[in-house]
């Protein structure tokens, strides 16, 4: 098969356009490579040919992403790419139609992608090698409560850095279904006990649907992150520690995000075999733009704080939690 990657040195080559489709929209949303553009400064290019790009430069606006090292930095994501090329592919294919979807066809098209990745080589290579330890589900995994005009939901298993498994996955979608009923409700805050506000998805549970066709259906008709889209504007979601995964991801839907300086931000589904599946693909790009997505899943970054709050991905970093 052909190289899962297009690299493309904008400061040698920046009239050069990506190979095969560039002239044509609906061949490049669905050209299986990823094409990663890197310049020492900003450069004026048809950016929606670009996956990513990297730039040397500091304090750049989107889509570019500044790094130390450009070209450094491009071998690296080719090199990811290259290990999880199905993955990798499909996340940005996913992201490109992303751009002529509304949200609910966004979650569809990601739910979709993911169930396929889920049956490739990679996840089971993964899931063969991973050591992962024993479920500990908790009795209540979502506590609510309401103070007024007020609700606060907490995700509530502390032991797991609040990983969500299928229980707290049910028990979010009924609190946020509160929240989409009841007009009384005029703030939601989204929040985490513990150390962190979520770390993910439960490593324990993953690989344990056999079906990933009823997969799909699960996901779509029990999204935490659609019910959070249809009441947004009334939802604070609160960072802190770890948000790994799911844990940016359903954040990325509320109308406000606030995060504590320790909060630490990652996507590391790529490098397992999938892509995002809570959402990340629809919540994340409206707020960063799909190159920057694409550069956080791809290169499994760690965003402190305040870069994210710098990207928009966080709208203020605040002293508490």
């Amino acid at each position: 098969m052909d190289t899962p990657w297009e690299l493309v040195d904008l400061d040698h080559d920046f009239t050069r356009a990506p190979q095969d489709g560039s002239r044509s929209e609906a061949a490049f949303d669905t050209r299986p490579r990823v094409v990663i553009g890197c310049a020492a400064r900003p450069v004026d290019v048809p950016v929606e040919a670009y996956d990513v790009l990297l730039t040397g430069a500091k304090d750049v606006p989107r889509p570019w992403v500044s790094c130390p090292d450009p070209r450094e930095a491009a071998a690296r994501l080719c090199e990811s790419v290259t290990a999880s090329p199905d993955a990798a592919i499909m996340l940005v294919q996913v992201l490109r139609l992303g751009r002529n979807l509304d949200i609910t066809e966004r979650l569809v098209a990601e739910s979709l992608a993911y169930s396929a990745l889920q049956g490739g080589a990679t996840f089971r290579h993964w899931l063969a090698t991973t050591p992962r330890g024993a479920a500990r589900p908790a009795e209540r995994p979502v506590r609510l409560d309401r103070e007024g005009d007020r609700l606060t939901v907490t995700l509530d298993r502390p032991w797991v850095r609040n990983a969500v498994d299928a229980a707290t996955r049910d028990a979010l979608c009924e609190a946020l279904t509160v929240a989409v009923a009841d007009p009384s409700v005029v703030r939601v805050d989204l929040r985490g006990s513990g150390s962190a506000f979520c770390s993910g998805g439960d490593l324990t549970e993953f690989g344990t649907s056999t079906d990933p066709a009823r997969a799909h259906r699960v996901r779509v008709e029990c999204s935490p992150a659609a019910l959070l889209a249809r009441c947004a504007g009334r939802v604070t979601a609160h960072l802190h520690g770890a948000c790994v995964g799911a844990g940016i991801e359903l954040a990325s839907f509320a109308g406000r995000v606030v995060a504590a300086p320790d909060t630490r931000i990652q996507l590391p589904e790529v490098a397992m075999g999938l892509i995002p599946g809570a959402g990340g693909t629809a919540g994340i790009p409206r707020r960063i733009g799909r190159q920057r997505t694409a550069y956080l899943a791809l290169s499994d970054a760690e965003l402190t704080a305040h870069q994210a709050w710098a990207w928009g991905l966080v709208d203020e970093v605040t002293g508490s939690v």
